[in-house]
């Protein structure tokens, strides 16, 4: 006779062709091991069972439309003459209980046969739940509309309306993972107050909608959750409503929205990011639960105060499970579905606001996310999700043997044995010891994302004389701005949890500023910015939750507070910053195809039509990065080359992004245009791209630097587009151009993404904003002024078609080649330079006082980049390989490898080029000027204008 375990791997082989025909005995055996009570139904009722599997076999899977039909038929009664009518409510009742017992036994066998996937039975589950829900919603109220007439209310015009009540899934129903034998958390929401158009000439009376809705969730659980002789169908909790038991069953719109304003509390939130409307609503409805439910669930800010929360609930259940002496509690118990959740869910409420990836209900599909962002690494993700399907698959077992709500081992031997072998394993101790693995593995990470962050690994919270010792670091000056900082209006007025948040994130500051004192000396010069920073955020008081959440990454702040008043500035100004700041993400800085991936990711889940979160996504990954960037500037000292890549890259990421979103909105409302092969164009080859100039082209950005673009296109200006609402491609090339300016340059409560130069297009303002290649070349080879082919050589493609980037620099070459008058090139080049230092240059007293423009004076910046433009006009009609590059140490480079100017020279330029930049750079982070001391720039200064004489000149 085969072993238990042995007929477990027996049934398995066999399953996919199994149906009703199939069962035998020994599948018989394995159910009753795994359930008595889905067995007893198969011993009770045979026939009925049989039948059941035969229409639906146990190999297959039900469609919610299958589920919905069954309802159907299980809720219709047999009317005169054989004709089909729905059920009274006792029968409605008997119906739904009969089928749910059917589906339960099928459920329970497929589980145990192992013949259905976690995600294929929790989702079977829920649609059987939202079916039962729905139908039994709009039975009722036909019946209480027969009765009462509709609910109606007066909208904001004036206007009377038809109430309406959206019914919310909480919990695990609302996530749609519903458990074989789980209760469901329900919330009832109408939209306002108001009467029916009851009429008792019409045998209807009117009441108010409070009533009625009331009466209508009452039936709904009367039908759902009375147990009778054939059982019930769900067990109804409603405890999760605002106000709790005792208060009425459903909440108006309005109500609802106050509640949430005015005393909602942080385990409501957790319990809201699952919340699902069941039933259809109208879009309007729909709108108006989303703008009350969103705001108070996710904040647009990152939210640390959910960690605060998350420690008050898990002490709240440890508590409770050890009062309860509960540790075989699989759900409950240290490491169990409950710490995940609370893991999941954490991370959910403090970055779903800024991520709108994270805003799902599913908690494997949440965490998957919040891996892909970096959130939980690859260890912990494969470890959560692989204890969160076996305590699932484990809380199957347990419920499936007497169809109980519970998350409890079994503590009777043979209860244990069965279980152990319906779960997989050989015996008790061998399912115990795969238990406590996963729960170690939960543990772990949960306890650590707790307990770490509120004890810090450096006691980063100041006692008394820590408080005392900063009196005494801090110079008088300092002792007064703090001191006019606490006795503010602001502070004053700030709100009594806010003033608790700061109360608890100054001790924190005041132990980073002491360490920062002891280490660097420079505590006096981090307050005063700290101050900003502190009155920025005061107001919105997460950042101080931030803070003192963080405290060792807040003794990291404050270096570089002093070390960047630019960093120190970008904080106060955009707080939203803080939290990638803290998380000290500048200690890797991507390249440029993990910065397509992060950007990827982050706009997955804008809406096509969403332009506000699309502007929103934009500029904090682009204000994140570039700050990521001057923190490692500051830290590691970076080489400036490498500063100004990673800043290019930057730039050039959002652009490629920006043109194809932008390109993909204006294709869906006018079709595709035509390129001037008379073809429709593609996302592929979309006939468009974007050209920079300056230092975006220079591959020499810096942290403050505007964009200096031009759009160049190959359509069909005549030709129309080929959608529903046509335009012709001239239309469409400038809406697309406005398009991305107006993504790229419109303000928002995060800033710009980029200030956008267009100046240096064809014909300049009084240019068209986009032109065609043809126009482009014509443009640069006939009209062009010299200081434009100067701009040229600096100019490069940067994102769009292929075919068009190619067609630009074939031009780009065509003109950088021409060869031209070399005196008459010099005297441009010096005619413009002369102009520049006018207009943009110290002013003659400044530099008799001993003053020098890095940039723009004499032996500055651009006396370097002009003597690069000109040895590629001069020589690259000798010499092509000039034309190549855009920045000026390749350029330089080439000019040495083509014996054009000799290697020291080309290499002096080329040091006092980086020289100067990285002066300019490390300025910008200090906030400071770039007119400085003459004197300490003499010996570069005369190297630069000595090589200009020997150059140009």
């Amino acid at each position: 006779m085969p072993s238990d375990r042995s007929l477990i791997d027996q049934l398995t082989q066999n399953v996919l062709s199994l149906s009703a025909q199939h069962i035998t005995q020994e599948h018989i055996q394995a159910l009753k091991m795994a359930s008595p009570f889905a067995y007893q139904i198969w011993e009770n009722k045979p026939a009925i069972c049989q039948n059941f599997l035969t229409s639906y076999p146990l190999g297959e899977l039900l469609t919610r439309q299958q589920i919905c039909d069954l309802i159907d038929d299980y809720t219709l009664d047999d009317g005169l003459e054989g004709e089909l009518k729905r059920a009274d409510e006792a029968g409605v009742m008997k119906g739904l209980r009969r089928l749910r017992e059917l589906l339960m036994l099928r459920w329970i066998w497929q589980d145990a046969l192992g013949l259905i996937a976690l995600e294929q039975l929790t989702g079977e589950l829920s649609d059987f739940a939202d079916n039962c829900l729905i139908f039994v919603k709009e039975y009722v109220w036909e019946q209480l509309v027969a009765r009462y007439g509709r609910p109606t209310y007066i909208d904001e015009k004036g206007q009377r309306q038809f109430d309406d009540m959206a019914i919310f899934a909480m919990g695990k129903l609302g996530a749609q993972e519903l458990n074989l034998s789980s209760d469901i958390d329900l919330i009832f929401v109408h939209r306002a107050r108001g009467e029916t158009d009851g009429d008792k000439s019409k045998g209807t009376k009117s009441i108010d909608n409070k009533r009625f809705m009331i009466r209508l969730g009452q039936s709904i659980i009367k039908i759902l959750d009375t147990c009778t002789a054939e059982g019930f169908v769900f067990r109804v909790d409603m405890r999760l409503r605002p106000w709790g038991e005792g208060s009425d069953l459903a909440i108006h719109l309005s109500a609802l929205e106050k509640y949430f304003a005015a005393h909602g509390r942080a385990w409501e939130r957790f319990a809201w990011l699952k919340a699902r409307v069941i039933n259809e609503v109208d879009d309007r409805f729909n709108s108006q639960l989303e703008s009350i439910i969103r705001p108070f669930v996710f904040r647009y800010y990152v939210d640390y105060s959910a960690f605060a929360a998350l420690r008050e609930m898990k002490s709240l259940i440890q508590n409770q499970v050890a009062q309860r002496e509960d540790l075989d509690n699989v759900k409950l118990g240290a490491g169990g579905i409950r710490d995940i959740e609370f893991v999941v869910q954490a991370f959910q409420l403090i970055y779903g606001g800024r991520h709108s990836q994270l805003e799902v209900k599913s908690c494997l599909k949440a965490m998957q996310a919040l891996n892909e962002f970096d959130f939980i690494d690859d260890d912990t993700y494969h470890n959560l999700e692989a204890a969160y399907r076996f305590f699932r698959r484990v809380e199957h077992g347990i419920q499936a043997i007497h169809d109980q709500q519970t998350q409890k081992l079994p503590h009777n031997p043979e209860c244990q044995h069965n279980l152990a072998l319906t779960l997989g394993f050989d015996n008790w101790d061998a399912f115990l010891q795969r238990l406590n693995e996963h729960r170690r593995n939960v543990h772990l990470p949960f306890d650590r994302m707790v307990t770490e962050r509120q004890t810090p690994t450096n006691t980063a919270v100041a006692s008394s004389d820590e408080l005392q010792s900063l009196d005494e670091v801090l110079n008088e000056d300092n002792k007064a701005k703090l001191e006019q900082f606490w006795s503010s209006k602001m502070v004053a007025n700030l709100s009594e949890e806010a003033k608790q948040r700061l109360d608890a994130a100054y001790p924190v500051l005041v132990h980073a500023l002491l360490i920062h004192e002891a280490k660097q000396g420079l505590a006096n010069v981090a307050l005063p910015r700290l101050i900003d920073l502190l009155e920025a955020i005061c107001r919105r008081s997460i950042y101080l939750v931030m803070l003192a959440e963080n405290p060792d990454a807040t003794v990291n702040l404050i270096p570089m507070l002093s070390a960047s008043p630019w960093i120190a500035g970008e904080l106060t100004r955009y707080p939203v910053l803080l939290d990638s700041f803290l998380q000290q993400r500048y200690r890797h800085l991507p390249d440029k195809e993990e910065l397509a991936n992060i950007l990827r990711q982050r706009l997955l889940r804008v809406e096509p039509n969403d332009e506000e979160m699309l502007l929103n996504v934009l500029r904090l990954f682009k204000n994140n990065q570039v700050l990521a960037v001057a923190a490692s500037d500051v830290l590691a000292e970076r080489p400036i080359m490498k500063v100004s890549d990673s800043l290019t890259y930057i730039a050039e990421v959002v652009l490629e992004f920006t043109l194809e979103r932008a390109f993909s909105e204006l294709v869906k409302r006018h079709g595709y245009p035509i390129n001037m092969q008379g073809e429709s164009v593609t996302e592929a080859h979309n006939g468009f791209a974007i050209i920079g100039y300056g230092k975006l082209g220079g591959i020499e950005m810096s942290y403050t630097s505007d964009l200096d673009l031009v759009f160049i296109h190959q359509i069909n200006e005549q030709a129309m587009t080929t959608g529903l609402k046509p335009v012709s491609g001239m239309k469409f090339t400038a809406r697309l151009a406005q398009k991305l300016m107006t993504y790229l340059n419109t303000q928002t409560r995060d800033g710009r993404a980029y200030e956008i130069d267009m100046r240096l297009r064809p014909s300049g303002n009084a240019g068209m904003m986009v032109v065609s290649s043809r126009s482009f070349e014509r443009y640069q080879l006939e009209k062009a002024w010299v200081w434009e082919h100067q701009a040229l050589v600096r100019a490069r493609a940067i994102c769009g078609d292929s075919r068009v980037m190619q067609a630009f620099n074939h031009t780009r070459k065509q003109v950088l080649t021409r060869k031209c008058d070399i005196a008459d090139l010099k005297q441009h080049v010096i005619e413009m330079r002369g102009k520049m230092k006018d207009h943009l240059g110290s002013n003659p007293l400044a530099q008799q006082q001993g003053e020098f423009h890095l940039k723009q004076d004499a032996g500055g910046i651009v006396d370097i980049e002009f003597m690069a433009q000109y040895g590629v006009l001069a020589h690259a009609h000798d010499h092509p390989e000039l034309a190549q590059w855009s920045d000026n140490v390749r350029i330089f480079e080439s000019l040495a490898a083509a014996g054009v100017w000799d290697a020291e020279t080309c290499e002096g330029l080329t040091k006092a080029y980086l020289l100067l930049r990285a002066a300019m750079h490390q300025l910008a982070l200090a906030n400071e000027s770039v007119v400085v001391d003459a004197a300490v720039w003499n010996e570069t200064r005369e190297y630069v204008i000595s090589k200009w004489s020997e150059i140009v000149v």
